[in-house]
């Protein structure tokens, strides 16, 4: 039958989250404001695949997330439609806002974005030499099956060494499972823990992407304040103490995003005892931990021995590059079968071959190597930019030299209209994060400047535009 199909699904290659997400997340806001009506067909697989020019196994994966959720239903011999009961959802809200979309006329010459890696120094000769020699080794036929949906054996034992080793956990490989990428470890979490109405306690100013995993979950939000000290715990104590459930904190206690802080030692203990007090999971993203510069960087909060109910995710990204996309979540035994029977309703397995791959990366020292070279030339860029903003805006921003990551965050001195900022410095050829990225509700007054990505000469020139506009 002929299905008429004039619903707008925007899909962004920028975006952190998995392409076929965002069509599933697309036809779930058609469904609740009413543009899809219950019962109403949808084209089939390969004609949706046509329209948004992506392969069509990417399309059947967004359709068996709704599937799964019962938001459509599968008629046999007739197709896909929205089912007649769809699942119920909160009542219309104000939607924390979405990053402002660039103008199609204009194109940055300078971004600065959260905090990207510099990809240029990344060892992909050594990558696509070791992808290579995986093929041949272990030749075509053992690749092509399927493996373990937790990830290649020896590569999680490899993860499980790493953060064991340098990061104090104490992990077995039935207690790690590897993600296309964080954000694939954070809808996963969020879907094995989270119920319809359940309360997450989030930083703010925070990650807006976690949010938004929690959110499809069907989760409620708490939004908590941030200060040089991390977030402010005594505020979520209080709130407990009233008698109002939590299921879930999330928190990036590290380097905080965007702020850079580092969560403090008296409120780190401060927040396990009230999570093993009140039985909520402590969901912790430790997105940055290799960039450090300090002596060492502070153990994560899912190593301390009495904590209870936590979920550890991180990323190898960040140590090889954004576009590959291999990430990791850390938990009891519990919730990664959990995790693990979700994840094969929509990708049976991850990238085998790549896992192997870096793996032998990090058998061979190169993973090593470049995280050393890389730490010591972000350091000294680091100081470098920490100079350019004291001459250029010194007078007009409040901030601190962060003892890791990869950007600074900025506080303007005087309150200024953020949107009206972000806007004009686009007019001027400089891309800056929008005010909305990390806010929630009303746009919080800084600006996070990631640096590692983008020329000295890069730096100091969008320093000087921002100068101009402050």
């Amino acid at each position: 039958m002929l299905r008429p199909w004039d619903l707008q699904i925007d899909i962004s290659v920028n975006c952190e989250r998995a392409v076929y997400i965002q069509i599933a997340d697309s036809i779930i806001s058609a469904i609740k404001t009413g543009k899809l009506q219950c019962g109403s067909p949808l084209p089939g697989s390969r004609q949706l695949a046509t329209q948004l020019k992506l392969n069509r196994n990417t399309v059947i994966e967004a359709l068996d997330v709704l599937l799964a959720e019962g938001w459509l239903i599968s008629k046999e011999r007739k197709g896909t439609f929205v089912a007649e009961r769809v699942p119920e959802f909160r009542a219309a809200k104000p939607e924390i806002p979405l990053p402002l979309e660039l103008p199609a006329n204009i194109v940055p010459e300078i971004i600065f974005n959260d905090g990207v890696p510099d990809t240029r120094i990344a060892p992909i000769p050594e990558l696509a030499r070791a992808y290579r020699q995986i093929f041949n080794r272990k030749g075509r036929w053992q690749m092509m099956g399927y493996t373990e949906s937790a990830g290649d054996l020896d590569f999680r034992s490899a993860i499980i060494r790493m953060l064991n080793y340098k990061r104090g956990m104490r992990l077995t490989v039935e207690e790690i499972f590897v993600t296309r990428g964080s954000q694939m470890a954070m809808y996963l979490t969020a879907h094995c823990i989270l119920q319809q109405g359940d309360v997450v306690v989030v930083e703010n100013p925070g990650y807006k992407p976690a949010w938004m995993a929690f959110e499809h979950a069907g989760a409620t939000l708490l939004p908590i304040n941030v200060d040089s000290n991390g977030i402010v715990v005594d505020d979520l104590k209080a709130y407990l103490q009233k008698g109002k459930p939590i299921k879930a904190i999330y928190i990036t206690p590290h380097h905080q995003f965007p702020t850079t802080v580092t969560l403090s030692l008296t409120r780190r203990l401060e927040l396990i005892a009230l999570s093993n007090q009140y039985s909520f999971t402590i969901i912790e993203d430790d997105y940055d931990n290799e960039f450090h510069f300090g002596q060492r960087p502070i153990l994560p909060i899912s190593s301390f021995e009495n904590v209870k109910h936590f979920v550890y995710i991180g990323t190898m990204s960040k140590i090889v590059a954004p576009a590959l996309r291999i990430g990791y979540l850390a938990s009891s035994k519990e919730l990664i079968q959990r995790v693990g029977k979700l994840r094969r309703i929509i990708d049976t397995q991850g990238d085998n071959m790549m896992e192997q791959a870096v793996l032998q990366l990090i058998n061979d020292g190169h993973i090593k190597r470049h995280l050393r070279r890389a730490t010591l030339l972000y350091k000294s860029k680091r100081d470098v930019f920490d100079k350019m903003i004291k001459e250029h805006l010194g007078e007009k921003v409040d901030f601190h030299k962060p003892d890791g990551g990869l950007a600074f965050w900025l506080q303007p001195k005087e309150k200024i209209d953020m949107i009206s900022l972000h806007k004009n410095l686009l007019e001027k050829g400089v891309q800056i994060m929008p005010p909305e990225s990390f806010s929630y509700g009303i746009p919080v007054n800084g600006l996070r400047l990631g640096y590692a990505s983008l020329s000295e000469e890069q730096l100091e020139e969008g320093l000087k535009k921002i100068a101009k506009l402050l």
